[in-house]
């Protein structure tokens, strides 16, 4: 069985410098660090974590946090994907992920609790930012790291985030339906509590405003980011004496419902109405017909939240970032040019 000091003799360096390598020290230069791992590879070598944890109070471990009940938040792509850029950020740094589960809100907070005070992990990634959330307050109050994807609701200038600029997005879809001739949009959110719902409802209001369109409150719904919220939407909308022609909404797998309500109700997609959604997670391609989607990089969003939260567990004095993730608008076929209403033609 191979040890550090076989692999330090084939490596031609120090055996305290094979220590430094497992564990990222970065003072070792990149090239060393390859020499050493090209090293330990082939000879077999697997440092012993658990001890190497002992020995530096250190886990080599990130929680993850999401929302919600994992099986609730797991039925939308956001996650896995999001989840899918952290393990790329971890596992280049070697680090594992343990994800908080629970029923309910308290249940996971109590989880949270529990790896904190049993220093299970050296950080913490939150995949939501909450209005005045319990979780962001006890993280401050205990000084343990952790990183938001999102943008947090008090203490921005406090907190490492990662997040897109989902007022401007929102803004720009709703002037791109403004463009396409369209009057009466309507915004489906999901919950206020939610910061993203906030920006991207805000965006909305504005671009409204700025090209003097009535804002009607009948226009503002909000439900769940769920395929059933959609269908919820779309019913409370066309009861309306007068509906929308287009939609603003804040979500694919929402906006997944929305279409299929559409659907069954006879209203066809684009030509009587248009639909703009957000993530353009698969299902946007796949959907029919395939969503005019804001591409947000979720996998990209995951990745620099880890790369972040990892370099303030090695370096406690790591600035506090605000790292913006650009998004895109994908063009497909879910809008069109308002037809001139046939009262006027």
């Amino acid at each position: 069985m191979a040890t550090i000091k076989d692999v330090a003799k084939m490596a031609k360096v120090a055996p305290s410098t094979v220590s430094r390598v497992i564990a990222n020290n970065p003072r070792i230069s990149e090239r060393t660090k390859e020499r050493v791992r090209e090293a330990m590879q082939e000879l077999g070598y697997h440092p012993n974590f658990i001890a190497r944890s002992l020995a530096n109070q250190s886990t080599q471990a990130i929680g993850i946090i999401m929302p919600s009940s994992a099986d609730k938040s797991f039925q939308n792509p956001f996650f896995p994907e999001v989840i899918r850029g952290i393990s790329k950020g971890a596992h280049q740094k070697q680090y594992a992920l343990h994800m908080a589960t629970g029923e309910t809100e308290e249940e996971i907070f109590e989880g949270v609790v529990q790896m904190v005070e049993g220093k299970q992990v050296d950080g913490i990634i939150l995949l939501y930012s909450r209005v005045d959330d319990q979780l962001t307050n006890f993280l401050i109050e205990k000084q343990f790291p952790f990183v938001i994807v999102g943008k947090p609701f008090k203490h921005v200038e406090e907190i490492t985030h990662v997040d897109n600029d989902n007022y401007r997005a929102s803004k720009e879809v709703t002037e791109h339906l403004i463009e396409l001739g369209h009057e009466r949009i309507a915004f489906v959110g999901g919950n206020l509590n939610f910061v993203v719902t906030i920006d991207r409802l805000l965006g909305y209001e504005k671009a409204i405003n700025v090209a003097g369109l009535p804002y009607k409150d009948d226009y503002i719904i909000h439900e769940e980011f769920q395929e059933e919220g959609g269908k919820e939407a779309v019913l409370e909308l066309f009861s309306l004496k007068e509906p929308p022609t287009a939609l603003v909404v804040a979500d694919d797998l929402m906006a997944v419902g929305v279409l299929n309500t559409l659907h069954e109700m006879g209203i066809q997609v684009p030509a009587d109405v248009s639909v703009v959604s957000f993530n353009n997670i698969m299902l946007a391609e796949l959907s029919r017909p395939p969503l005019t989607s804001v591409d947000i990089h979720i996998v990209q969003l995951g990745y620099e939240a880890a790369k972040n939260m990892i370099q303030m567990i090695e370096n406690p004095s790591e600035p506090i970032k605000r790292i913006i993730i650009p998004h895109t608008l994908v063009k497909r076929q879910t809008c069109h040019l308002k037809k001139e209403d046939k009262k006027r033609a």
